[in-house]
């Protein structure tokens, strides 16, 4: 922040704080990681000859501390260029050090690599009293066993601050996340952390499912694109900006409601709701996870097989989403949630979507936590109910993801003997009272309610990852904006919600490259599924499902197969994109 006074000379010093108290955890996990090794050689240390592991210490701390310095010093001169913190992009580059090496004069790089040195030298002085204490210490040992054990235990107790406490999420670069300003985010962010966690994580997307030339994939994928509009598209909503609350429903499926041919007595609000609202009857879930829906439904951006490009905060902050194009338009953000919201990347993904409030796990007291992933469903929709009751600001959107019908399923309500649909029948009826009480509310009528799974599940137990029936969801809205109740049979998923529902809302919806408005009969409509190694498009006329890892079509059913060709096209296309970003 001092080197680029220029981008943080407005931050007052409360936000400085902020910085450095948010970014302690990832220094923290850092410097946990680099203490495993010289934990281990000090217990070995007690048993073996200790010049030896003195040397091995001295060669460790040497060589860490060059990393250090060089991982410090790149990436402060990079963040200029890039605009994110350090990844390993730059090994990348260093394929060809002559063009690396072209970027920069020749004085910039002496200088670069003066500074590296004396880093490198000022952290060994910092480390070498460690070594000068080394072998009078060991010394001194008279039982080794004791010795071992205490040793052993504080090693061990590493994995903590490495993993980030005992909570569901791990340590990842988005749980110090905290700001609207992404450049508080970034500053907050450890180097180290952020090189080896892209190390770990690096894969060349675009050398994964490659089908055909590019340019044929890429003519493929353009006739699969969203349409100009040429007829007139049925208007859903009685005003232009109602508000918007989207409930992200927690593993529910087309299985858990009669009027979508599931079983009775399940979610026996959500079938009410379907009397009075527009369901979307022929829909997807994009994936069987959450992490990647969530990016389908709030950045138009297709699940992948066997990534998900939530886990890179650089790539998820240059995606498109609803409430950043609804904050524009004037819309204020909020997200409910009862679980951590740092799992899988989350908050990194939240705050470059534009959100600013976000109520998780640890903005309810501690006596309210009583389930495995955190507060159970009825206490979220109680605490949205309670802020309604508060002045709004007009249009706002709000977002409540669910969390109560996941695995173990443990949930204070006993009717089904079935644990995933007893849950389901949980999490349906705090739902249903929730919405009884917002109809009491003036904001009803000026409200929309988007209703839709994050995916569907594994049931029952046997149901293939595979199978169709693995993806089918519901997709209703309701509410006092909704102009009449209707049933809509095109195929779509996920992806397609950000441009409907911005094509209704008169919004430009044109960075979401892989969403289609729904109600466009020029565009293309398909259902686009993935799952691990394998992916799947549902038409009207034809399904097909491939694994990647058989190498074979698991499905190719219906009056044509123009399926295989544009999923091929389409994967691949995906693909070369998530390598770009």
């Amino acid at each position: 922040m001092l080197y680029y006074y220029d981008i943080y000379k407005v931050v007052s010093i409360p936000d400085f704080i902020a910085v450095t108290f948010h970014g302690l955890q990832l220094d923290v996990s850092m410097a946990a990681y680099l203490s495993v090794i010289p934990g281990l050689l000090l217990i070995v240390s007690v048993w073996a000859n200790p010049q030896i592991i003195k040397r091995m210490l001295a060669i460790y701390f040497a060589l860490i501390s060059f990393i250090i310095s060089t991982v410090f010093v790149v990436d402060l001169v990079l963040y200029r260029y890039w605009g994110f913190r350090l990844d390993s992009t730059p090994l990348f580059y260093l394929r060809t050090p002559k063009n690396a090496m072209a970027s920069a004069n020749w004085v910039n790089n002496i200088i670069g690599l003066l500074f590296i040195i004396l880093i490198s030298l000022l952290l060994y002085f910092i480390l070498k009293p460690v070594l000068n204490n080394f072998k009078k210490n060991v010394g001194a040992l008279k039982n080794k066993i004791i010795i071992t054990l205490i040793l052993l235990f504080a090693t061990a107790a590493l994995f903590l601050p490495i993993r980030g406490g005992v909570s569901a999420s791990t340590m990842n670069v988005g749980k110090v996340y905290f700001s609207n300003k992404m450049e508080l985010n970034h500053a907050a962010v450890n180097p180290m952390f952020s090189f080896f966690e892209a190390l770990t994580m690096e894969q060349k997307f675009d050398t994964q499912f490659r089908y055909m030339k590019p340019d044929d994939a890429k003519n493929i994928f353009a006739s699969m694109v969203d349409k100009p509009i040429y007829d007139s598209i049925p208007r859903l909503f009685t005003i232009k900006h109602p508000n918007i609350i989207i409930v992200v429903l927690e593993s529910f499926m087309s299985k858990n409601m009669t009027t979508l041919g599931g079983l009775p007595n399940i979610a026996v609000r959500m079938n009410e709701f379907c009397k009075e609202g527009i369901l979307f009857n022929n829909f997807y879930a994009n994936s069987f996870c959450t992490d990647r829906s969530w990016v389908a439904i709030f950045s138009g951006y297709p699940a992948q097989p066997n990534t998900s490009i939530m886990k890179y905060a650089r790539k998820t902050q240059s995606l498109p989403s609803i409430p950043k194009s609804l904050t524009k338009a004037g819309y204020k953000t909020e997200y409910y949630y009862g679980g951590d919201a740092d799992f899988t990347n989350m908050r990194s993904y939240l705050v470059s979507m534009g959100i600013v409030n976000i109520i998780s796990e640890k903005s309810f007291p501690l006596k309210e936590r009583t389930t495995s992933w955190g507060v159970p469903d009825h206490i979220v929709f109680n605490k949205l109910d309670s802020n309604l009751h508060k002045a709004q600001k007009e249009p706002f959107i709000k977002i409540v993801q669910t969390l109560s019908s996941h695995l173990p399923f443990d949930v204070p309500f006993y009717r089904l003997s079935d644990p995933y649909l007893n849950s389901v029948a949980y999490t349906d009826s705090c739902l249903g009272v929730f919405i009884d009480r917002f109809k009491q509310k003036k904001w009803w009528k000026n409200s929309i309610l988007i209703l839709v799974p994050d995916h569907a599940t594994r049931f029952p137990a046997g149901l293939e990852n595979s199978s169709i029936d693995r993806y089918k969801i519901p997709l209703l809205i309701i509410g006092g904006a909704v102009r009449k109740p209707e049933l809509i049979e095109t195929y779509a998923s996920q992806i397609d919600i950000s441009a409907t529902l911005l094509s209704q809302l008169n919004l430009s919806h044109s960075e979401f490259k892989y969403s289609k408005n729904i109600l466009n009969p020029a565009s293309p409509h398909f259902g686009y599924f993935t799952f691990p190694n394998g992916f799947g498009m549902i038409t009207e006329k034809n399904q097909y499902i491939f694994d990647y890892e058989l190498k074979k079509a698991m499905l190719n059913a219906g009056k044509n197969d123009d399926n295989k060709l544009k999923a091929e096209a389409f994967i691949q296309t995906l693909y070369d994109d998530l390598e770009n970003r």
